[in-house]
């Protein structure tokens, strides 16, 4: 009897430990930095990568901020943990390096983090992502406030506590309703404004996968642009997922805006056409920009709205020649995008990295660089461009995977760094808040199997030119 007690016992203890693995957390487990600067061998600039682990690391998209309020931390998404066999978009989830240690903290963990939607505060130490709610997910989409103050704090001195402690669920969305075009937090911060398929406008309620837009860097997918046009007679749909390369259906869209204390949803706009890329102006509260999300060409790609639907209307009237992409909020008046210059079409009229102001509709033109890996087809060109708050940089990558950097006072442009591989995903640049910085994700220590994030500090002979 006492050797059959003994036995439950130790079953018992097996029992539990198995239940402590499964549900044991990884927020606030620190990993040791892993950053090294290297010299570009084209430019001679040195470039300081923050990553360095075989993990696919990306940078949250360009249209958003990349800091944390206090200017320490920058903010990732990564498969860093997950099993070797379990493919590139598995287990992802937010980091924070920080970029004067290097020392890395995970911020999160467990299934259906929404690492695509990874939204940074500009003004308190809080990040806010779904969890839930994703292609074939049980679980509806959960908005989530996560306290990066109190996480980094007790991370830093080894007293973290249960998840429940740092996170706070702030609304579930509508059944009616799936995320669609990211989210962004509006100049107050007090309100989030969501893009969403409407799916009891579809057939059926709904709505075909989408791959290779936020977590396209963790599948490992390549965005449109990249691809060569599709063969005639190639499936649109095959298995009803988009094929990367090719052209996402039109569904109906819109915007939500979410009141972040009280959960309250409420309708900004509805649209016939596929929302993305919803972000705000940091400096105008209520003030909203965003597109017509094709995965291509759209007839009308940039619009932009009010909070309360008043004023919507297209951002730069395209004409048929153009082909507009990438656009971001960039100053407080003022909005860089791309007029894409990757096809020979194209280049029958001006291309490149262009402003247009918020206020007047007026634009400049910056200009267009012929970058493009050898043997790929097309023309090349810029491909993403961003702007720094103080007015005076603009940055661009290229079809080659080159950085460069053109100052607005006169349009002069400068090459950083060169051969980042725009693989597995594109570098996307970003400036820091200051405006001496720009951070990217690139393949180039990998050769494009995986991404690492990387920072280039204008050099000073740039800052100081009269």
């Amino acid at each position: 009897m006492k050797a059959l007690s003994l036995a439950r016992a130790a079953l018992f203890a097996v029992v539990l430990l198995a239940g402590a693995s499964a549900f044991a957390s990884n927020v606030g487990k620190r990993f040791p930095s892993e950053m090294r600067v290297f010299i570009d061998k084209t430019t001679g600039v040195p470039v300081t990568a923050l990553t360095t682990d075989p993990a696919n690391d990306a940078k949250i998209y360009q249209t958003h901020p990349q800091w944390t309020a206090d200017g320490r931390y920058i903010i990732f998404r990564s498969n860093r943990g997950a099993p070797a066999n379990a493919g590139p978009g598995a287990s992802a989830q937010a980091f924070a390096v920080n970029e004067t240690t290097g020392e890395i903290v995970q911020l999160t963990d467990g299934p259906e983090t929404g690492t695509g939607s990874l939204n940074i505060a500009r003004k308190s130490m809080k990040l806010y992502f779904f969890r839930g709610g994703g292609p074939g997910s049980s679980s509806p989409a959960k908005l989530i406030e996560l306290n990066l103050e109190t996480l980094f704090a007790d991370s830093e001195a080894g007293t973290m506590k249960a998840d429940p402690a740092y996170e706070r669920e702030i609304m579930t969305l509508p059944s009616n309703l799936r995320e669609s075009g990211g989210f962004a937090l509006d100049a107050d911060e007090k309100v989030a404004y969501i893009g969403v398929t409407r799916l009891d406008a579809i057939p059926g309620g709904k709505a075909p996968e989408i791959v290779g837009l936020a977590e396209g860097a963790l599948r490992g997918t390549q965005a449109t642009l990249a691809a060569p046009p599709p063969a005639p007679g190639a499936s649109q749909n095959p298995g009803g997922r988009r094929p990367p390369g090719q052209p996402i259906p039109p569904r109906p869209g819109g915007i939500r805006s979410i009141d972040l204390t009280t959960g309250e949803i409420k309708k900004v706009i509805d649209t016939e056409f596929t929302m993305g890329h919803v972000q705000v102006n940091p400096w105008v509260t209520g003030e909203i920009i965003y597109c017509n999300e094709t995965g291509g060409d759209a007839p009308q790609r940039m619009w932009t709205t009010m909070a309360d639907g008043s004023h919507n209307r297209p951002l730069y009237v395209e004409t048929p020649d153009d082909w507009i992409t990438h656009e971001a909020v960039i100053t407080r008046d003022e909005v860089v995008f791309n007029m894409m210059g990757h096809q020979a079409r194209l280049r029958t009229h001006a291309t490149g990295i262009a402003v247009v102001n918020l206020r007047n509709d007026q634009i400049r033109l910056y200009g267009q660089v012929d970058d493009q890996p050898p043997g790929a087809w097309g023309t090349g060109g810029f491909w993403h461009s961003n702007g720094s708050a103080d007015g005076r940089w603009l940055v661009g990558d290229t079809f080659a995977g080159n950085v460069w950097l053109i100052d607005r006072r006169d349009g002069a442009m400068t090459l950083l760094t060169t051969a980042h591989k725009m693989r597995p995903d594109h570098t996307h640049p970003t400036f820091s808040p200051d405006s001496k910085r720009i951070l990217i994700q690139s393949g180039l220590l990998t050769d494009g199997k995986s991404l690492d994030l990387m920072t280039i500090t204008i050099p000073e002979y740039l800052q100081n030119r009269r």
